[in-house]
C-alpha cells in the first residue's frame, strides 16, 4: 500500500488525473476498475475519479509495490543543475526567472537533450525545493522559449498556481516582452511593424509577407532606437506577438537584420565580426520582463519589472561599434 497527501502543486485537479500522472503506465480501465473495488480510495472513501482535490487530501493505493513499481514508469529525471549553473535573477515560491546564456536549449529538442527545464529541475531537486515525490505529479517549467542562440530572460513556474498564471500572462500577451538587438543599419525612429509570418517546418526557416496568406500568422513588432555608429543600431524591439523567428526575420524583412543571424542576416558583415570577436551567433537578448496588473497568485509582482544584463561579448561589441559606454 502507498499513500499520497495531495500537496499545493497537486490541488485543484481532478483525481483521475493524479492518478494517470502518478501510475502514468496504466490503462484508464484499470485506474476505473481499481477506484470501483476500492482498491484506491480518497480520504477512506470509495471514490469515483472525479473529484476535485484539496491540499492535505489523502489518496491510498491498496496495490502491490511491483504493481505500483510497474505502472509507475522510470521517471528520467537528469539532474546536473545548481544555482551555480543556473544565473537566477529572481525567485519565490512561485516562479524563477533565469539569464538563460547563448547554446543553451530552451526546452528538449530531442530526448537525449538537456534544456533550462532540465537545469531547473536539478536545480530544485538540490535545494529541496522541489521531491522527487512531488515530480511525479507535477513537473516545474518555463512558460517562453528563446532560441538556442538568444541569451535573456526564460520565466519558470516552480508551483502549479505559479505555472498556470505565469503561462496565462504569455498566453494573452498581458506581460511585457523586451529585447536588445544590434542591427544592421541606421535606425532614426521608433516603428511598429506588422505583417504575416509563415514557417517551412522542414527547414526551421521563416518568411514574411505583407499581405495576409492561408498559411500564415498575423504578427506585429515594435521597436525604438537606443544608440546608433558604424552604420549599427541598437535597439529595444517589443515583441507584441511572439511567434517562430520573429524578431530576426521581420527585422531583416526591413533592411536591418541582427548582427551575428547566419540565417536572416548578411553573411559578409557576420563574417566580419565572427573573425574579429568570435561571434558566432545573433546579438538579440531577452533583457526587460514587465509583469502584468493581476490579482491573483502572482498579483505581488503586479506591474513590477525584470532586467537581464547582456552577455559580455554583446555589450563588448556595442559599446565598440556605438562608440558609448553607458548603454547597459
Amino acid at each position: 500500500m502507498q499513500e499520497i497527501c495531495v500537496t499545493e502543486n497537486e490541488a485543484g485537479q481532478r483525481l483521475d488525473k493524479l492518478l494517470a500522472k502518478y501510475l502514468k503506465e496504466a490503462p484508464k480501465s484499470f485506474l476505473y476498475k481499481m477506484l470501483r473495488k476500492k482498491n484506491i480510495t480518497l480520504n477512506g472513501k470509495k471514490a469515483s475519479g472525479a473529484e476535485k482535490l484539496f491540499q492535505g487530501d489523502v489518496v491510498k493505493l491498496f496495490l502491490s509495490d511491483e504493481t505500483i513499481g510497474k505502472f509507475s514508469g522510470r521517471e528520467e529525471c537528469i539532474r546536473p543543475g545548481r544555482r551555480e549553473a543556473l544565473d537566477i535573477l529572481y525567485e519565490d515560491s512561485h516562479i524563477l526567472l533565469l539569464n538563460k546564456p547563448v547554446g543553451m536549449l530552451s526546452q528538449k529538442a530531442r530526448e537525449q537533450d538537456v534544456s533550462a527545464v532540465e537545469h531547473l529541475i536539478g536545480y530544485l531537486l538540490d535545494s529541496k525545493a522541489l521531491t522527487e515525490q512531488e515530480l511525479k505529479t507535477f513537473r516545474p517549467s518555463v512558460c517562453n522559449r528563446l532560441d538556442r542562440n538568444t541569451s535573456g530572460i526564460l520565466a519558470a513556474g516552480k508551483s502549479l498556481a505559479g505555472l498556470q498564471e505565469l503561462s496565462r500572462f504569455f498566453k494573452d500577451r498581458s506581460i511585457g516582452k523586451y529585447y536588445l538587438c544590434l542591427v544592421w543599419g541606421d535606425v532614426k525612429r521608433p516603428e511598429s511593424i506588422k505583417g504575416y509570418l509563415v514557417k517551412d517546418g522542414l527547414t526551421n526557416h521563416v518568411r514574411i509577407s505583407q499581405k495576409e496568406m492561408p498559411e500564415g500568422v498575423r504578427i506585429e513588432t515594435e521597436y525604438r532606437p537606443l544608440a546608433s555608429g558604424g552604420g549599427m543600431t541598437l535597439l529595444e524591439v517589443h515583441l507584441v506577438t511572439g511567434k517562430t523567428h520573429q524578431i530576426r526575420a521581420h527585422l531583416a524583412s526591413q533592411g536591418h537584420p541582427i548582427l551575428g543571424d547566419y540565417k536572416y542576416g548578411k553573411p559578409k558583415v557576420n563574417d566580419r565580426y565572427q573573425k574579429q570577436y568570435g561571434l558566432k551567433s545573433q546579438l538579440l537578448h531577452a533583457w526587460r520582463l514587465q509583469m502584468p496588473k493581476s490579482e491573483g497568485t502572482l498579483g505581488y509582482l503586479s506591474g513590477r519589472e525584470f532586467r537581464a544584463p547582456p552577455p559580455g561579448l554583446f555589450r563588448q561589441i556595442c559599446a565598440e561599434q556605438l562608440g558609448r559606454q553607458d548603454l547597459f
